[in-house]
């Protein structure tokens, strides 16, 4: 299967409609190579297409046509194979609430197969921080510690590729701070393939190598996180300036300014039209003495919201 964990090739998936609800088409022809020991980012608005394309890895949702290829298997000729390939820490905390952290990892470790003896469950507590409460009822757990649990359930048969869907939702940011480290120790010792998806950017600028931007159920930019941020031709000067302002300064064409908070001025402009040199030029020649001056670099959620909002070219 060469370099790549999931191979993706024409993915399509409509549902049927009912009653006056004509079918929706969720997925329109998506093809995603995603590499073998990276952490990938899968990204997209409420009802992008997300969920479904998870949900076809996964094995739980059949698709309308296209090809599935899970660690070299093809989904339709090995399912098996392919799904056992794959773990999927969901969004929703799908937790029986009368099993203890030990039996939920337990009996997860049953349904994929894995022999009594190659269990891992102490060592997985350990990696998730839950050693201590290994033995109490999973529904007396805060939801941080739930979501630990999710995660440690999708990682009980030793998959090479790991899913993570929105998993940081509603979690402090300590408890953040330990998934992800999890997470990083489980890509970098063992070279397990991460896929998340997640509403926070900042978390995904800087965690994943990857990304690819998901809108209206086709994929609309694919490229390495620098990549993508690299495409907005953009900067901003941020400037505080001693005194006050005129109304009137004469910018270089394309430059917009925006009052901030406290006095300072935001100076907007496309690096690929305007230099910091012409902007700051304009200030002095209109009187303006500069106490400091810091630039804003684009990030990925100005991507993001380019890209989604179809502002960007």
């Amino acid at each position: 299967m060469g370099e790549n964990a999931i191979e993706i090739v024409g993915l399509q998936k409509t549902y049927g409609g009912s009653g006056s609800q004509p079918p929706k088409e969720a997925l329109k022809g998506v093809d995603m190579a995603i590499p073998k020991g990276s952490i990938f980012g899968l990204l997209g608005p409420n009802g992008a297409g997300k969920s479904t394309l998870i949900n076809i890895l996964a094995g739980l949702v059949v698709k309308s046509a296209g090809q599935v290829s899970i660690w070299g298997f093809d989904q339709d000729v090995n399912p098996r194979q392919s799904r056992a390939a794959i773990g999927v820490m969901p969004q929703e905390l799908n937790l029986d609430p009368f099993f203890t952290a030990r039996q939920a990892l337990d009996v997860q470790a049953g349904l994929y197969a894995v022999p009594k003896a190659q269990r891992r469950t102490d060592e997985i507590l350990a990696m998730i921080g839950l050693t201590d409460k290994a033995d109490v009822y999973s529904r007396t757990l805060s939801g941080g510690m739930r979501r630990r649990l999710l995660l440690g359930k999708a990682f009980v048969h030793r998959p090479p590729i790991l899913v993570l869907d929105e998993p940081t939702a509603g979690v402090d940011i300590e408890l953040r701070q330990m998934l992800w480290s999890n997470v990083r120790k489980l890509n970098e010792e063992n070279g397990t393939t991460i896929i998340l998806t997640t509403h926070y950017l900042e978390e995904a600028e800087e965690m994943c190598d990857e990304i690819a931007i998901i809108n209206h159920g086709a994929v609309i930019a694919r490229d390495s996180t620098a990549a993508l941020i690299g495409q907005m031709d953009a900067k901003t000067l941020v400037i505080h300036p001693e005194g006050t302002v005129p109304d009137h300064i004469a910018l270089p064409p394309g430059v917009t300014l925006e009052h901030r908070r406290g006095g300072g001025i935001a100076l907007s402009y496309r690096t690929g039209q305007t230099s910091a040199n012409a902007v700051l030029s304009a200030i002095h020649e209109a009187g303006i003495s500069i106490l400091d001056v810091a630039s804003e670099e684009p990030d990925l959620e100005d991507v993001f919201m380019a890209l989604t909002s179809g502002a960007h070219g």
